[in-house]
């Protein structure tokens, strides 16, 4: 067989590598407010507008002066800087009756007078309530959890708990760093986000249980080596497919990246960033955790077998012992003489004889 790679020697390292990343990601998300909640997720106003005919490239700062009254607004540009495209988000605080018409005419006003006599252009008008941005919310976590569980429930039942486990560390990692990754430059946080999520779960999950079934092959295989030495071979046989498949993706969701706009670009963008951090989490995450795991078990297997042993040879002493001492018991009384039977046997016996001799004289 080709050489195997000992992956396993750098657990430690790359469990360290990914628990920083975790913590910068939390941290970054925190700097930076929080998460740049989209429409979907945090009610308000999702406004797309063009500007035509100003004779010159608009940027966002221009268009944040225009809606200095909104100073919680945000804007972000659309396409390429000629085509003068904004989308204004702005946020509902419940405050205000008619959000949406009131807020639509402010905004477009305020952008004539600021652009005149250039056009403004309403190109599409979107708003979500404060109830209906709740509900998804609740409705996105309960989704991603109750995928989690069902995962676990399907690979417990497939493999064993050991492997389950693993996987499941595996995904949540994946998913807590590209969330880290979303919150730490900002980018929003929508539907697509979600959907984003849940593919890089199905991809990672994919690539995991690959390698665990080779994993679990080999076990049969290669009894007499470690269970640390299955693994390394089970990864090193499973490499070559593991990065061809995650290249090929990366080729296609990088297409859709760079030629889409908007939020299938982000979508793209976030599917990249999950691809690469499910393939490395699949050997030096899950793969680790599953070794971790078959060593306590193997520990406390050992452990359990030692008590087993100790409690037999405890029972097997104990009649040893009794008799021991039963016997002990008795010897004391053999060793104080005949019996009251015995005496009066021996009683008899000399009767007889005098009865005898008695007899034989009288004759």
């Amino acid at each position: 067989m080709k050489r195997v790679f000992d992956f396993m020697k750098s657990r430690v390292v790359m469990l360290v590598i990914s628990a920083l990343v975790i913590v910068g990601g939390i941290v970054g998300t925190v700097v930076q407010g929080g998460f740049n909640l989209g429409i979907d997720f945090e009610a308000g106003l999702n406004l797309t507008v063009g500007v035509v005919g100003s004779g010159k490239d608009v940027d966002v700062d221009d268009i944040r002066a225009a809606l200095s009254r909104y100073d919680r607004a945000q804007i972000q540009r659309l396409g390429s800087a000629e085509n003068n495209q904004f989308v204004i988000r702005v946020h509902d605080d419940g405050t205000l009756d008619q959000f949406e018409q009131v807020v639509t005419e402010e905004i477009l006003s305020a952008l004539r007078t600021a652009f005149a006599p250039a056009e403004i252009d309403e190109l599409e008008t979107s708003y979500v309530g404060p109830r209906f941005s709740e509900d998804l919310t609740r409705q996105a976590l309960f989704l991603t959890v109750f995928a989690l569980m069902l995962i676990l429930a399907y690979l417990w039942f497939r493999f064993r708990l050991g492997y389950a486990l693993a996987s499941i560390t595996a995904l949540v990692h994946d998913v807590v760093i590209m969330l880290g990754i979303i919150g730490t430059f900002r980018l929003e946080v929508s539907t697509a986000s979600i959907a984003a999520v849940l593919t890089i779960i199905g991809y990672s999950l994919n690539d995991t249980i690959v390698i665990f079934d080779r994993i679990r092959e080999n076990e049969e295989l290669l009894r007499d080596s470690s269970f640390r030495s299955v693994i390394n071979t089970s990864i090193t046989q499973s490499l070559s497919r593991t990065l061809i498949t995650s290249f090929t993706t990366l080729l296609a969701v990088t297409a859709i990246y760079v030629f889409s706009t908007g939020q299938i670009q982000l979508f793209a963008l976030k599917l990249i960033i999950g691809v690469v951090v499910g393939t490395y989490s699949s050997v030096f995450v899950a793969s680790p955790v599953l070794l971790a795991w078959q060593n306590g078990s193997t520990a406390r297997k050992k452990r359990k077998d030692l008590e087993k042993y100790r409690k037999g040879a405890t029972v097997k002493d104990a009649p040893a012992k009794v008799e021991g001492v039963s016997k002990a018991s008795k010897a004391p009384k053999e060793a104080a003489g005949p019996s009251q039977a015995d005496v009066e046997a021996e009683k008899r016996a000399i009767a007889q004889q005098r009865s005898k001799k008695k007899g034989k004289k009288s004759r």
